[in-house]
């Protein structure tokens, strides 16, 4: 998609998918923003979370980045995009919910069993990959022996997603609020090939088809 097929695209919106949510955007103007859900999912281009879920404008604050990571809490003075937004959500929006979405055929995952050049324009990169080090190494301490390299991708995205979850208990608010039953966190996987997500089971501790 080039930009002139861009800019043809919003000319579209604004004269047929606008008038759809018309009422929405004047009360979301009027009112502000209000969503129960801080959806944390990944940059790829494959993943579009309002297409997936079918939801409307204002029903969720989105973050995405490389990998859906969540990088751990951190009380320093730099900046933190990422950390920003979950604060945000929880101390701001008073989100009911976290949703972590990874999914399949992710290229971050992919991208942990690769070396990469010391190029200083791959520096962040390389730097944000290491936040899904503790994944990879779990899959090849069980798995390396038994699974094939797609089936390691496959089940290094899922387990990177536990990994991930842990790190949003490094928050001080968010423990705080699911502490106090204000707030749920939840990890979902979305496959590409098939539009189906499978939520992941704290009891049975396996990701099973959603219903």
């Amino acid at each position: 998609m080039d930009m002139a097929e861009l800019i043809e695209g919003n000319l579209a919106f604004q004269n047929a998918s606008f008038k759809l949510f018309k009422e929405d955007y004047e009360a979301l103007v009027k009112h502000g923003q209000a969503p129960e859900v801080l959806f944390i999912g990944c940059s790829d281009s494959r993943v579009v979370p309002d297409l997936i879920l079918h939801s409307k404008p204002g029903d969720m604050f989105i973050l995405r980045n490389i990998g859906n990571f969540v990088p751990p809490f951190k009380a320093d003075n730099e900046f933190h995009g990422s950390a920003a937004v979950i604060e945000y959500a929880v101390s701001i929006l008073n989100v009911k919910h976290i949703i972590i979405c990874g999914h399949s055929h992710c290229g971050a995952c992919q991208a942990l069993y690769q070396e990469f050049d010391d190029d200083i324009g791959l520096i962040h990169i390389r730097k944000w990959l290491e936040l899904g080090a503790k994944a990879k190494a779990e899959v090849l301490k069980k798995y390396s022996q038994t699974l094939n390299q797609e089936e390691l991708y496959r089940k290094t995205e899922k387990v990177s997603i536990l990994y991930q979850l842990q790190n949003l208990l490094t928050y001080p608010e968010v423990k705080k609020r699911i502490e106090e039953k204000k707030l749920e966190i939840h990890g979902w996987y979305y496959r590409i090939e098939d539009g189906m997500i499978e939520t992941y089971n704290k009891t049975k501790k396996c990701f099973e088809r959603m219903n």
